[in-house]
């Protein structure tokens, strides 16, 4: 653990995000304080039953992530933990980790903040003034040296513009985020507007239980099953780094064609009324088991966007037309804004689009880095090691290790992201804070001399380092090195494979892994074969040249013998 600080540092939310920046504050040795709007850590992974304005997940979610893949670096979790939790145990696995940190002493629960400013001394000091409401409805002035807004990105329910005739429309409409679970849709016509993993979760449950359900998509989605070949957790086999190095070299209509035909081969998305215009890479993927067979067994029909409403019904852009409809959930995703910090006018959001240095600086506060947003990414993978690792970069500047470059560069930064992102991503509001996994936390890493040495590790320990490179880019490898390494972090790495067969089967032994060996044979072979042709090589060639010096003394001889 690092020396005591007196530096006094805020964190808002004790959810996915807020825990780990406090566990590494506590690392830091930073005054640390969080305050928590409930009564409870986790976050929207706190199931509440009641119509709430909070983010809750549905009474049935299921993390699209798999558990070694949304665990925190130093918190594997249980082997007989689903590999795929179910809410309950992602709120328990957040609470273990809280607990097992003594996290939530450090949490003031129930308080509200109403406001961030900076302070009066803010160009020298930094400090930040902060107004917030306590547990018993008290209002109070604070200044801290620092501040992480750490409440997410699923807080305001995006509506979209009305429909024509929606007003006139007598069903009910609700969004997403009010939807809890099945019951009074039973027998219902519904109609759910979006196909992003809410709408096909919304989607795929009611159609057990609902007369019809009608999905509706303006563009179509390309579906991600959380399982790959052989029972495998998709996000373990995506997010390697080899791959992410392959991807790097190789055009991107290949990655994009690869990828397409493997997900066509589970089912064809032209015939399912799925297949999207863009390329499976430039859009956020749904993840959805069930849904290609809800269509397939015509609970669930694929319709276009709608044209309008009519007082009972729904028409469809392509003409067709529902008479009686009974509910409507608007599956059209989040929107999310920073009206708490100088009234939203310091961290301005149009559209969802933010100008944040590694989505996390201003850059207006470039001179002094004192505050920070934690979790404000959308990879194909768990925000939560992000979460992490952000919260370590956030640490290691605020405790006076420089890792932030010049405001020049920073800004630099932001504008080739968003260049990068416009010209791979659907122009939509869903994407515009979109990471590949493996990239962003591995820039993020070298920022704070996290990132491997693989040349050396390749030397020292080739199991680790095959188990680092070919292997899931799990948390664990990010507490080899660096910052408060982990003295537990090898062992991590090298049971994966034990705790994810273990959530499936209680006796089941993980196959020894030969492909290192084989690896090393080849590179022996090869390192010899290469030794042994150069060995032969400077013999033949030295043969040659000792062939061609006879041959030359000879022709010599020759010509002066000529005209004896």
């Amino acid at each position: 653990m690092n020396p005591k600080t007196n530096k006094k540092l805020l964190i808002v939310g004790a959810g996915a995000s807020g825990l780990p920046s406090l566990r590494h504050a506590l690392l830091y040795g930073v005054d640390v304080t969080c305050f928590e709007l409930t009564n409870q850590v986790g976050g929207l992974w706190n199931y509440k039953p009641q119509e709430t304005t909070l983010s809750s997940v549905m009474k049935t979610t299921v993390i699209n992530t798999s558990k070694e893949m949304t665990a925190y670096s130093d918190f594997p979790p249980e082997g007989t933990m689903a590999n795929f939790m179910h809410n309950t145990e992602m709120y328990r696995y957040l609470h273990n980790y809280a607990k097992h940190y003594d996290l939530e002493k450090h949490i003031k629960f129930n308080h509200k903040v109403n406001s961030i400013h900076r302070n009066e001394d803010y160009d020298k000091t930094g400090k930040w003034k902060v107004n917030y409401t306590d547990d018993e409805g008290a209002t109070h002035d604070a200044v801290f040296d620092g501040i992480l807004l750490c409440s997410g990105h699923h807080t305001t329910p995006n509506w979209p513009k009305k429909f024509r005739g929606q007003d006139d429309f007598k069903g009910r409409i609700i969004h997403s985020h009010s939807y809890k679970d099945h019951r009074g849709y039973e027998d219902k016509t519904v109609v759910v507007i979006g196909i992003g993993n809410s709408g096909g979760d919304v989607a795929v449950e009611l159609s057990r239980i609902a007369k019809q359900v009608y999905l509706v998509t303006r563009r179509g989605t390309w579906v991600f099953n959380r399982i790959f070949d052989y029972g495998k957790p998709i996000d373990m086999v995506m997010n390697r780094k080899w791959i992410s190095d392959i991807r790097a070299r190789v055009p991107e209509w290949l990655s994009n064609s690869v990828v397409e035909m493997k997900l066509n081969m589970r089912f064809d998305h032209q015939a399912y009324g799925l297949k999207p215009a863009h390329r499976v890479f430039g859009a956020h993927p749904t993840v959805n088991d069930e849904l290609p067979n809800r269509i397939a067994c015509g609970t669930v029909r694929i319709k276009p966007n709608i044209a309008n409403f009519t007082e009972h019904g729904v028409v469809f852009e392509d003409g067709s037309k529902l008479d009686q409809v009974d509910e409507v959930v608007m599956s059209t995703g989040f929107s999310f804004e920073f009206n708490l910090v100088e009234e939203g006018k310091l961290i301005q959001v149009q559209d969802n689009h933010v100008s944040l240095y590694q989505y996390m600086f201003p850059t207006d506060l470039a001179d002094q880095n004192t505050l920070a947003v934690i979790g404000l990414v959308q990879p194909f993978g768990s925000i939560m090691p992000l979460s992490e690792m952000q919260a370590r970069v956030f640490l290691e500047q605020f405790t006076g290790n420089n890792v932030i470059p010049s405001k020049r560069e920073m800004m630099e930064n932001v504008h080739d992201k968003l260049s990068k992102m416009a010209s791979r991503y659907v122009t939509s509001k869903r994407h515009t804070i979109q990471v590949d996994y493996v990239d962003y936390i591995e820039e993020l890493a070298k920022m704070i001399g996290a990132q491997l040495d693989m040349k050396k590790l390749w030397k020292e320990d080739p199991w680790l380092a095959y188990k680092v490179y070919f292997g899931p880019r799990v948390p664990y490898i990010y507490r080899l090195n660096g910052p408060h390494k982990w003295k537990e972090a090898r062992d991590a790495i090298m049971s994966v494979d034990e705790r994810v067969l273990m959530a499936t089967n209680d006796h089941a032994q993980v196959a020894p892994d030969y492909t290192v060996l084989y690896f090393a044979i080849i590179d022996w072979y090869g390192k010899r074969r290469t030794t042994t042709t150069m060995k032969n090589g400077l013999n033949d060639s030295r043969e040659r040249l000792m062939n061609h010096g006879e041959k030359n003394r000879e022709s010599n001889s020759a010509k002066n013998c000529t005209g004896c």
